[in-house]
């Protein structure tokens, strides 16, 4: 039976993902991504972020002291970024499940601060620690670039929340400054 799992894990990894899997929200070897509330209505490249290991199950650091497991801080995911489980020093899943495991560890030991240490950077320290891609230079910066630009949407109802608010919130902005200039 657990062959079976495990097969089945690795068919969806080397292919895409079964409408199953996103329903589940189980992202094996992904870093996945949600909107926050009011802060992407206004900067849509800034949400939450949690990192899935191997079997797919999120961790995100989702507040001080916290490190959630299948419970992102801000709802379900929107987007995901699949990463290459051959990029990882070492012994593939075994390596990036116990990165993943010491990076939430290490979180839940810290507080949350929104600028300088949050939920990116527990994705960072993970990639860090299992030396994704030869790296250890991860941070929050280059994962936030990066996601907004591998990252792909589960659908199409997943890209109208995370830009549908930022776009409505564009044509209010310039409906006003058009009405304003114009008068």
């Amino acid at each position: 039976m657990a062959e079976v799992d495990e097969t089945e894990i690795i068919m969806n990894y080397n292919g895409d993902f079964l409408k199953n899997d996103k329903r589940s929200s189980r992202f094996p070897y992904c870093i996945v991504w949600t909107p926050i509330p009011i802060l992407s209505w206004v900067l849509p490249f800034i949400g939450h972020m949690g990192i899935c290991t191997s079997s797919g199950i999120i961790r995100d650091f989702a507040g001080s002291y916290f490190v959630s497991e299948d419970n992102m801080g801000f709802g379900r995911p929107t987007k995901y970024w699949k990463l290459d489980v051959d990029k990882v020093c070492g012994n593939g899943a075994a390596t990036w499940d116990k990165a993943v495991h010491d990076a939430s560890e290490e979180y839940k030991c810290r507080p949350h601060n929104l600028c300088l240490d949050n939920c990116h950077s527990h994705v960072a320290m993970a990639l860090n620690l299992m030396h994704y891609d030869n790296s250890t230079s991860w941070n929050m910066v280059n994962l936030c670039a990066l996601s907004l630009i591998r990252g792909k949407h589960l659908n199409w109802a997943a890209f109208l929340k995370t830009w549908l608010p930022f776009f409505m919130l564009c044509g209010v902005l310039g409906t006003f400054i058009l009405t304003f200039n114009l008068q």
